[in-house]
């Protein structure tokens, strides 16, 4: 293999153990293998807890070791870490679920916390008073009673051996006598001696006997001994006691006969040597007591460290049972909690618009299930009546839309509204006219958006009538505007299914209409005023000339007088007329391409001229301003402004004001094709009633005012394409305002001659 070839394969490892890994993380997510674990893990805890139980306390098994119960303890120590580690999983994932805010974690956590306690609380009390009742037990195994009883059986025991020991040394030292007296007669012979000892033995009740030396050599015997024979060694210290005159008691292995050795003075090194049985059951009581109190012994010396060990056990294996009670607390609340979860979750994407939200249905027949179905036939049944409610707002759309169209082509205004006069549909005229955004006001009262339409509802309700139509004023940023208004109501039988206003601005036809005849009535009165006035003021002329020398001083200053008086008021009627013509007459403009500046120049300069003690500034901007207007109109326009604001400040220094310095600044502005011409004065300012109208013909404030001056103004700009606008000063006085379009026209304009502008580049 090649070096690239392995260095392929080490690279491509990694990358399938991930993918190994992944799948693998799928597949146990589609499984549920944690769940199916934690199942086993449990069922094997509950299995192992009862064996360990089983094993403590010696039920179900015959002799249970030590070693079991280790075995099954370290089981029991390592499912109960698993299961620590499975639950503690599941408190994370509950505790981050309650800090992320995730739908029914609340309620798992109360549930939690209630199936915990109600299935902790059972096992730590069993497992207390198990630990009582074990640690009670133990006082009771090492009380007074058990020691005293147990004691006495032993004492009782020793007793009844001890009874046998000292009758069968009584008996073997009886025989010893017995043998020592007769011995001239019993050592005739072998014969005669086993017989005397098997007549002692019978009388005695004894099982056995026997004379032997210290070299082991039998002299006689009786009974069914063969402990010398069988190598049975009788104890040297028995000999010692024997050799010192005393009887010595022998207990043999089996312990189921006592002996007793005595040495016979009769004959020089010899022993006798007498055993009897034991009753076996007895023997066997009394091996069980010693056994027993040896056994209650060691007990009561490890007293404490089986208290100990036993209290670890129980507390293991009832540990065991309360992390397996806590485990069943969780799984019933997770259970529990989780249809209302998703129930709470379903409803949330239900809150937010999305009716396809589905529970899954669980197959029980509890609330629960119930529940999760109705919930589903729910959404499902809302689902079904939005999409009708969609099909039927499309179908409104629509002939909205229709409306819309029909209404955006006709330019008068029309605002639909409900029984109540909240607006609902508006058309496009409707907030031109009315300057305003009506689509934002769809829903609102029309007494909010339009005040001044609130006469015509008070009116239609009131009279009953299908429709109300007259003239009406409303203001918007500052300027006044005259409606003609018709309210009609809709109506079934009796019963008003909403209004509609349909309304005009028929401002400018009015200004047009009044205009057109105030200046056939100038006509008519340049026409029939001026003829007469020229032979009145040559009448006049003659008359003075003629017979002012023939006259005495005092009636020639009279006639003077008088003919002068006539002669200056012809001339103020005459100029009168001449204003009258001048409007009747407004010629076209001629559009040429001019420098503004110098238009608003020359007129700066000819009042300043002419008034002297009022300050005029022109704030003149260094760049060319080239409009396409006529300069002699629109010259004529602005000195008509700049006389009115000298008539103000005059009027106002007349007034109250002797000391007021008078002043007006005419500021130039090029902004986004349009040239501005603003006159500023510190005068008496323009009127609040009736601004309106000022630039009508014959409409003035002033005491010698003909009306006709902001009328010319306003013609010969709106003539220009452009407007006139009157508004407040901040120091009282008023700002006219000029606006001019640039934009010259090539069949209708001639370019002017260059102009060249003075050093100064502003006057004051």
């Amino acid at each position: 293999m090649s070096a690239e070839t392995a260095m392929s394969i080490e690279t491509r490892r990694p990358l399938f153990m991930r993918r190994l890994a992944m799948r693998f993380a799928i597949w146990a997510r589609q499984v549920r293998l944690i769940d199916q674990i934690s199942v086993l893990v449990v069922i094997a805890s509950l299995v192992s807890g009862g064996a360990t139980y089983a094993a403590l306390t010696g039920r179900g098994f015959d002799e249970p070791s030590s070693t079991l119960i280790i075995v099954l303890l370290n089981i029991d120590v390592f499912l109960l870490l698993v299961l620590t580690l499975l639950i503690g999983r599941r408190l994370l994932r509950l505790w981050v679920a309650r800090k992320s805010g995730v739908a029914g974690s609340r309620l798992y956590v109360r549930l939690a916390l209630l199936f915990g306690v109600m299935a902790v609380v059972p096992a730590i009390m069993m497992a207390v008073f198990s630990a009582l009742f074990f640690t009670l037990g133990v006082q009771s195994w090492f009380g007074e009673r058990v020691s005293t009883a147990i004691n006495e059986a032993a004492a009782v025991a020793r007793a009844y051996l001890s009874e046998h020991q000292q009758v069968i040394r009584a008996d073997a030292l009886t025989v010893a006598n017995d043998i020592n007296r007769q011995w001239p007669q019993l050592s005739q012979g072998p014969s005669v001696l086993n017989n005397y000892l098997s007549t002692q033995a019978a009388f005695r009740g004894l099982t056995e006997a026997v004379i032997f030396t210290s070299d082991w050599k039998v002299i006689a015997k009786t009974g069914y001994t063969f402990a010398l024979q069988s190598g049975e060694q009788i104890p040297f210290e028995a000999i010692a006691q024997a050799n010192l005159g005393g009887v010595a008691v022998v207990t043999g292995e089996s312990s189921d006969r006592v002996r007793a050795l005595v040495k016979l003075d009769a004959y020089p090194a010899a022993y006798l040597y007498v055993g009897r049985f034991i009753d076996a059951r007895v023997l066997g009581h009394v091996s069980r007591t010693a056994a027993a109190v040896d056994e209650y012994a060691t007990l009561e010396l490890r007293r404490a460290d089986i208290e100990v060990s036993f209290t670890l056990l129980f507390s293991v294996v009832a540990l065991l049972l309360v992390v397996v009670a806590i485990w069943f607390g969780l799984t019933l609340a997770s259970r529990m909690a989780q249809p209302i979860a998703d129930l709470i979750t379903a409803s949330e994407r239900v809150g937010h618009g999305d009716l396809t939200a589905r529970v899954a249905e669980i197959a029980a027949n509890d609330e629960l299930a119930t529940l999760g179905r109705a919930f589903n036939r729910m959404t499902h049944r809302l689902g079904e009546q939005q999409t009708d409610l969609r099909n039927a707002n499309n179908q409104l759309d629509e002939r909205r839309r229709f409306t819309e169209t029909v209404l955006g082509g006709v330019s008068s205004g029309v605002i639909g509204l409900d029984p109540l006069g909240y607006v609902t549909l508006p058309n496009k005229s409707a907030a031109v006219l009315l300057g305003m955004d009506l689509t934002e006001a769809i829903g609102r009262p029309i007494a909010e958006l339009v005040p001044e339409f609130i006469s015509f509802l008070n009116d239609i309700r009131q009279s009953k009538q299908k429709s109300v139509q007259r003239e009406t004023y409303i203001t918007r940023a500052n300027r006044t505007l005259i409606f003609l208004v018709r309210l009609s109501a809709e109506q079934d039988g009796d019963k008003v299914q909403g209004y509609v206003f349909t309304f005009d601005d028929i401002t400018e036809l009015q200004s047009a209409q009044r205009k057109a005849a105030w200046a056939d009535v100038a006509r008519r009165i340049a026409h029939e005023i001026k003829n007469p006035l020229t032979p009145i003021q040559l009448s006049a002329e003659r008359l003075k000339r003629k017979y002012l020398d023939r006259l005495s001083e005092e009636d020639g200053a009279l006639f003077a007088q008088c003919t002068d008086t006539i002669i200056r008021h012809v001339g103020d009627i005459g100029h009168m007329v001449d204003e009258f013509s001048a409007f009747a007459r407004m010629p076209s403009p001629v559009m040429v391409v001019v420098d503004l500046r110098k238009v608003v120049l020359d007129a700066v300069i000819l009042q300043r001229n002419a008034y002297p003690k009022i300050s005029i500034s022109f704030e003149m901007p260094t760049g060319p301003m080239t409009p396409a207007c006529d300069a002699r109109l629109l010259g004529q326009a602005l000195t008509n402004v700049l006389k009115n604001a000298i008539e103000a400040i005059e009027i106002r220094i007349t007034q109250s004001e002797a000391m007021l310095a008078g002043k007006i600044v005419i500021e130039l502005e090029n902004c986004d094709g349009l040239c501005r011409i603003r006159v500023i004065d510190n005068g008496i300012g323009l009127p609040q009633s009736e601004r309106h109208r000022l630039t009508e013909p014959y409409v003035t404030t002033r005491v010698k005012g003909t009306g006709l001056g902001l009328a010319i103004v306003k013609k010969i700009i709106e003539d220009h394409g452009g407007t006139v606008a009157l508004d407040d000063s901040l120091d009282g006085g008023a700002i006219v305002t000029l606006t001019l379009l640039e934009r010259p026209s090539p069949d209708r304009v001639r370019r002017a001659y260059d102009f060249k502008l003075p050093s100064r580049a502003s006057g004051s």
